[in-house]
């Protein structure tokens, strides 16, 4: 064996940190090895999954490229640096710290890419909420923020456990904590959770015309706090969002088609044969409009002063001017039809007898 292999050798069997030269070097060639695949892998299926996402419809697979993307060349580093010290011999208080970057590592990347897909979601959210109900981007805003705030959380809980630290008590006085403050702004609490709350169940949107005890008019806003609705006389309405959903609400912009009931009243001194004709006028009457459902017309009951007819249709649309319309319409022509049939309309009278005893009696 020359000099030079015997120095080589030497060199090679040369210890640093309990580890021969050797073992540094293959621990170097692990590291290196495990950095370039990595960031191969990276790129070939973040380039994969975008050329994936441009040729289909779903929104998974842009989901997963934005997550992809979003890996940090230090947790690559970080990683090709754990694979590579376990070619090396390392006291267990060493190796114990490996383990703990490594995972710590783990943990925040993980962060970052649940952030990234909760991110991707309200993006998503947003496009389709600019089109039909864009007054309720802010609250998502504020669901999405409460999300990622609970998600870095949790990570931070975990990293803390990981570097030793006892979260059990740091959770109990956050818990204790939390209490206080959620006591303290309880109300604003319960308003923000209304609003999530009429975000996602959508009892209903902008522009819906609703009912509220007393008061009606059409939804204008719906905020975190309140929600404004403009009444017919003009006035603005706010309303909590809390005593907002505590109340018992008619949503007329939810309507797809008017019942209408209507009656109307004639003389006693009607004949019979009139009276039969009746139902068939105004049923006549509300069929010639559109659009429209008959259901049914009858003679419901004798009055004090008329004989009464009460009529049952359907507007096949929830405008409400069309539904006057129409109202108007079968008003003037069932007028028209009793004028020619000599049929009279009631009106409150009274008729008085008056009989004398012992002679000769008069009305």
């Amino acid at each position: 064996m020359s000099n030079i292999e015997t120095e080589l050798l030497g060199m090679f069997s040369y210890e640093i940190l309990d580890n021969s030269v050797e073992s540094w070097l293959v621990a170097l060639g692990v590291t290196a090895v495990a950095l370039a695949l990595f960031y191969v892998i990276k790129r070939l299926a973040l380039s994969r999954l975008i050329g994936l996402a441009k040729q289909t419809r779903t929104v998974w697979d842009d989901a997963l490229a934005d997550m992809l993307s979003r890996t940090r060349r230090p947790f690559i580093l970080i990683i090709a640096l754990f694979l590579g010290s376990l070619a090396l011999s390392l006291a267990n208080e060493h190796r114990q710290i490996t383990y703990t970057i490594a995972a710590i590592a783990l943990l925040i990347q993980g962060g970052l890419w649940l952030n990234a897909l909760i991110l991707f979601w309200l993006k998503q959210d947003h496009e389709r909420r600019k089109i039909g109900n864009p007054e309720s981007i802010a609250a998502v805003n504020a669901m999405g923020f409460i999300g990622r705030l609970a998600l870095w959380a949790v990570v931070v809980l975990l990293v803390l456990d990981n570097l030793g630290v006892d979260v059990t008590a740091l959770v109990a006085g956050l818990g204790v904590g939390g209490i206080a403050v959620a006591l303290a702004v309880q109300n604003i609490l319960g308003d923000l959770f209304a609003s999530l709350s009429i975000v996602l169940d959508k009892p209903f949107t902008i522009g819906d015309f609703l009912i509220i005890d007393d008061h009606l008019g059409s939804v204008e806003n719906i905020g975190l706090k309140t929600t404004r609705m403009r009444s017919l006389s003009g006035e603005q309405l706010v309303f909590s969002n809390a005593d907002l959903l505590k109340s018992r609400i008619k949503n007329y912009g939810r309507m797809y088609e008017r019942r209408v009931v209507f009656t109307l009243g004639v003389t006693y001194r009607t004949p019979r044969s009139k009276l039969q004709r009746i139902p068939e006028i105004i049923r006549a009457a509300v069929e010639a409009q559109s659009p429209v459902r008959f259901d049914r017309s009858h003679f419901r009951s004798y009055e004090d002063f008329s004989l009464v007819f009460e009529t049952v249709y359907y507007v096949l649309t929830p405008d409400y001017n069309i539904y006057m319309d129409i109202q108007q319409a079968i008003n003037l022509q069932v007028h028209a039809e009793f004028e020619r049939e000599g049929i009279e309309f009631a009106y409150p009278t009274q008729t008085l007898y008056v009989e004398r005893t012992g002679g000769s009696a008069s009305t």
